[in-house]
């Protein structure tokens, strides 16, 4: 359901969208005045997660909402990209999309509600936007397409695929799948945007009954005389510079050009004109660039529409990282590392869904020397944590089972170079490394960017594409996966008119690609290594019954603590009795896991123990079988024959063997010696025989109640018997 008028009146556009019991609220807003100086459209996006929504309060001392999540970020990303390229070139008011989630039933999905909201409100407010658009969640249940499956339900799909799309277009597609073939993931892409048509009219109905008339908006163009002069400068250089193969050297003479086409105006028409002559300038290159692909089916640098650049990579590239790697195509590079820890380094997330924690992270930084700039180095930006998203949906699909490899794994992909998709140059170098670090991955993965070319009916596929390519061409397709099929995928489509058979041109072209790729990589190691690197932990995992972790951790974390300070090792106790020990070397997890079986062992009737006298009772002896566990080596079973005193046989500290005869409900243990008793063993004892009648089970006649000390001697007696069992 879709409804406007009712909140946020004062908003440029106002959309709520419920579906189910989620509800998100979209405005959208826009600066009375252009702003001057720029030649981009000045749009920010914001997806806002309350967590009134789900009836919690905010953590943290100051309990309230703080900057967005990584997964605010990503879904802010996901409704820009579809939205930016529907505005008028040339519209440089600043525009503000805030999408407000007031109510979450942690099944529906407030992405998909936050995405048709924003369009809703573009498309009724005043701001030329040339919508609507859509946006689904596509899965695949049980070999079946579901059109936004409900969220727990995704835990079962093997694809999970975000659809934006337009009536006669498909926009945006991000998502990740489990070794999809590429046929499978396209039908899944189509399959999403047919279903999109019902909420496309019903916006459509709400913004001829309740939209408002657009602001007028008239592109300036240079005249005829202007662009001519710029032409005569520009176009037969820029032929030339576009045949320089370096980036830095073609960047650096196409400078030139522009200074060059600048100069033939005025200071006064240049300080005026500065952004109409930069994009007349940009249509020139645009031209030159994309007439040479289609004309000649050459490319920038001289490769053909399918031709990969040369690919060097290098594994182990660090002496003290537990996994490294260096990945470089063209003049596109990655450095790659992977660390391995234990479940303390998990990172916590509290979102509205609940509380919750990652074992895998890949953080992807783009540094200003990549691209020879000098820029402050600030905390990653939006398209760094997009990218790093990207490339970290693509590796998981291939990282061993969390019980298998009990590891947190975190990778850092340092982008040296750039010229064109580093996200994709980092999943290679990101499986490389984790291969060198030893983790049992079930493949190696490789991405690839591809590009489109399409004037009427001419059409260039471009495989591994040039920056300048990215942003001279109609679509940056990036697809990631296994020689088995797709791990992940983002699409950004700038044209309309791209059909299904352009789109499977495209995703075979790409598997062409990857599996080329692939085999570059596999040329330098095509599994991961038998050992984990020295340097990194080494983690033994043993189970205890849930009621024994309380002894492991002991009063106020004495106990486990002591087993750390005391073996140098990392323990992690989960609730259902998961314990996990981190070690640099297995001696000491071996002292460990020795120190923690005694402490939840349990005695077993019958079973055979070397305990040790801790206290000595006129009726027995408390003998400690193992750590924490005591049992009663009563007088009557210490030895065949009669003993006058057990302090005659025993003193304390004092090892002992004997057997488990019983263990009562009380969890009291009474043990045995006598069947271990050698000849001339227990010097205190008498003959049975001589002894006269003893009772119990040797025969020995109970001693008549003393008092005094006999009185006591009954008391210890019971207070020794509540003692017995675990300590």
């Amino acid at each position: 359901m879709i409804e406007t008028g009712a909140l946020a009146k004062q908003a440029g556009g106002s959309a709520v969208v419920t579906y189910g019991e989620s509800v998100v609220l979209v405005t959208a807003c826009v600066s009375e005045t252009a702003r001057p100086g720029i030649d981009f459209l000045p749009l920010v996006v914001d997806y806002v997660e309350k967590t009134f929504a789900v009836g919690k309060i905010p953590g943290g001392f100051f309990k309230r909402e703080g900057r967005l999540s990584e997964f605010e970020i990503l879904t802010s990303r996901m409704i820009d990209r579809p939205i930016r390229p529907l505005f008028p070139k040339g519209f440089t008011n600043e525009i503000q999309v805030i999408a407000t989630v007031l109510s979450a039933d942690k099944e529906n999905d407030t992405a998909v509600l936050a995405m048709i909201g924003a369009s809703t409100a573009l498309s009724l407010s005043e701001i030329p936007f040339e919508g609507p658009i859509a946006g689904a969640r596509v899965g695949r249940i049980d070999g079946e397409l579901v059109f936004n499956p409900r969220i727990p339900d995704l835990a079962r799909s093997d694809l999970n695929i975000f659809v934006a799309g337009s009536r006669d277009a498909i926009l945006m597609v991000e998502g990740e799948a489990s070794e999809v073939s590429e046929e499978e993931v396209l039908d899944a892409i189509l399959f999403a945007h047919r279903s999109l048509a019902p909420v496309l009219e019903l916006q459509e109905t709400m913004t001829r009954e309740r939209g408002k008339p657009k602001l007028a908006f008239e592109k300036k163009m240079l005249g005829e005389e202007d662009l001519r002069k710029i032409a005569e400068v520009a176009e037969r250089d820029l032929v030339a510079a576009y045949g320089i193969l370096g980036k830095q050297e073609r960047r650096k003479r196409v400078e030139e050009i522009a200074e060059a086409a600048r100069n033939v105006f005025s200071e006064e028409e240049r300080l005026e004109k500065a952004n109409l002559i930069a994009g007349a300038f940009r249509d020139i290159e645009k031209k030159i660039v994309r007439g040479k692909i289609l004309s000649e089916r050459r490319r920038i640098d001289g490769r053909g529409l399918e031709d990969v650049r040369s690919i060097t990579s290098q594994v182990r590239v660090l002496p003290r990282t537990h996994g490294s790697a260096i990945f470089t195509r063209g003049e596109t590079q990655v450095l790659v590392t992977s660390t391995l820890g234990t479940s303390q380094d998990e990172q916590r997330i509290d979102s509205i869904l609940g509380d919750s924690t990652k074992a895998f992270m890949l953080h992807y930084n783009f540094p200003p020397f990549s691209v020879g700039e000098v820029k402050m180095l600030r905390a990653p930006a939006r398209r760094e944590v997009g990218h790093g998203a990207l490339a970290e949906r693509a590796v998981s699909k291939v990282l061993p089972d969390e019980l298998e490899f009990p590891y947190t794994i975190r990778i850092v992909s340092e982008v040296l170079e750039s010229n064109g998709s580093s996200s994709m140059a980092t999943v290679c170098g990101a499986s490389l490394s984790l291969m060198d670090a030893g983790v049992p991955t079930k493949g190696s993965v490789s991405g690839i960017a591809m590009g489109l070319i399409k004037e009427g009916d001419r059409v260039a596929v471009l495989s591994d594409i040039l920056g300048d390519e990215d942003h001279l061409g109609d679509m940056d397709f990036k697809v990631a996966g296994t020689g088995k099929g797709v791990t992940a995928i983002q699409m950004d489509i700038k044209i309309g008119g791209v059909s299904r058979e352009i789109m499977l041109s495209a995703l075979r072209q790409a598997r062409e690609g990857r599996l080329f790729i692939l085999d570059r990589m596999n040329a330098v190691l095509d599994k991961p290594r038998p050992e984990l690197s020295p340097y990194a932990p080494r983690i033994y995992v043993m189970h205890v019954k849930p009621d024994k972790i309380r002894e492991i951790i002991g009063p106020g974390g004495k106990v486990i603590r002591g087993i750390q300070e005391q073996t140098g090792v990392k323990i992690d106790i989960e609730d259902d009795g998961t314990v996990k020990i981190a070690a640099v070397d297995a001696e000491s997890a071996k002292a460990a896991i020795t120190i923690i079986e005694g402490i939840v062992q349990v005695a077993e009737v019958g079973k055979v123990y070397e305990g040790k006298v801790r206290r000595i009772m006129e009726f027995g002896a408390f003998v400690e079988l193992f750590p924490g566990t005591d049992g009663l080596l009563h007088i009557s079973q210490i030895s065949r024959n009669r003993v006058r005193a057990v302090s005659d046989i025993y003193k304390e500290g004092d090892e002992v063997t004997v057997r488990v005869l019983e263990i009562d409900r009380d969890g009291k243990i009474r043990l045995t010696h006598k069947e271990f008793e050698k000849e001339g063993e227990n010097p205190g004892t008498e003959a049975a025989d001589d002894a006269g009648p003893t009772g119990g089970e040797s025969g020995a006649k109970r001693p008549e109640k003393r008092t005094g000390g006999g009185d006591r001697g009954d008391r210890d007696r019971e207070r020794g018997g509540r003692r017995q069992g675990r300590r």
